[in-house]
């Protein structure tokens, strides 16, 4: 499969460049149509793994002439807002899609719908929460003509890349009908080895370890009686707190059983009836593209694997749109 050509120039290349540009707010300065049309929502996402009622907060943002939806997830300690997740979604919605953004539990300040802290093995929450998606896009389709009425697209960024491929995983024995294609941008693929990485570069580090100290605390807040993260700034490093939070506040006894209930195993790509796109770059810091070594792709997943980009960048130029906005464009049939 053949796809655009991508060739930032050199101040624009080095990967952190590249990384940073991605979550700068600068790139969403302004109301657009898409934001102001927003409907947020409560999703009641039924029963999660452990038996508990789940609820995620979602928005939408319905087209007046909707050819389908597009679907975003946002990765670890992002949110709907998201600057990578406001970009691509302003570019899908001025192109004629409704736009259905996503948080994760305890993302997006929602730690106070549920009870249970977030963790990425959390999976089916986020299944019913797209499936849901998808169905606006079936709504859609009822009302509108165009060659892509009634379709639903999933993009997923870092973290949302794994829950997006966790989708397409799921959709091999649970379809959603009218899924239509699933992205997955610098997506984690081997958690196992994608976490020790983000304690490497001082920058990440401490970008990571602010936004997650953050967000436990708002859980305590929240639920005083439930947690306590009085002693948070005793750990520097990503790996060194979640070995502090992971076994006691989620059902796993060791961080290697954590991890590989959210990895994706060798196969797990394999024998799909539906494109998947993977969008991943050399130079990337925080998810290495090298993890995707281990994977073994069917014919109807496309993994490409661009030489910069940094994580969720791949800037041609500084405001955007960026490489993956105009590729998914071309994908849809922008």
């Amino acid at each position: 499969m053949t796809y655009p050509e991508f060739r930032p120039p050199f101040w624009l290349r080095p990967a952190m460049v590249q990384t940073l540009v991605a979550s700068r707010k600068f790139r969403r300065a302004g109301i657009h149509a898409m934001e102001a049309c927003a409907q947020d929502m409560i999703l009641e996402c039924g029963p999660d793994e452990q038996g508990e009622a789940a609820r995620l907060k979602a928005s939408f943002s319905q087209h007046p002439q909707s050819r389908g939806v597009v679907i975003f997830i946002h990765g670890w300690e992002g949110s709907q807002d998201s600057t990578y997740v406001v970009s691509c979604a302003r570019y899908t919605f001025e192109r004629g899609y409704s736009v259905f953004r996503l948080n994760m539990r305890d993302h997006g300040d929602t730690h106070h719908l549920n009870e249970g802290v977030f963790y990425a093995p959390r999976f089916r929450e986020v299944f019913n929460a797209v499936r849901h998606g998808a169905a606006l896009a079936q709504q859609a389709g009822e009302k509108t003509d165009g060659q892509a009425e009634g379709r639903a697209y999933l993009v997923g960024f870092s973290l949302g890349g794994n829950f997006a491929l966790r989708v397409a995983r799921e959709m091999k024995i649970n379809p959603i009908a009218n899924m239509a294609h699933i992205f997955a941008v610098s997506a984690v693929v081997a958690p196992v080895r994608a976490a020790p990485v983000c304690d490497e570069n001082p920058f990440i580090r401490h970008y990571f370890l602010k936004k997650w100290r953050t967000s436990l605390y708002k859980k305590q807040a929240a639920f005083p009686d439930l947690y306590d993260f009085s002693d948070l700034a005793d750990y520097k490093t990503v790996m060194g707190l979640s070995e502090r939070v992971v076994p006691e506040y989620t059902p796993y006894e060791t961080l290697a059983d954590y991890f590989n209930d959210y990895r994706l195993w060798r196969d797990d790509l394999l024998d799909l009836n539906f494109p998947v796109t993977l969008i991943s770059s050399d130079d990337d810091p925080v998810v290495p593209a090298a993890h995707l070594d281990d994977l073994r792709f069917g014919e109807n997943v496309h993994d490409i694997r661009l030489p910069y980009g940094g994580h969720n960048g791949f800037f041609n130029t500084l405001r955007g749109p960026s490489w993956y906005d105009d590729y998914i464009g071309s994908v849809i049939g922008l």
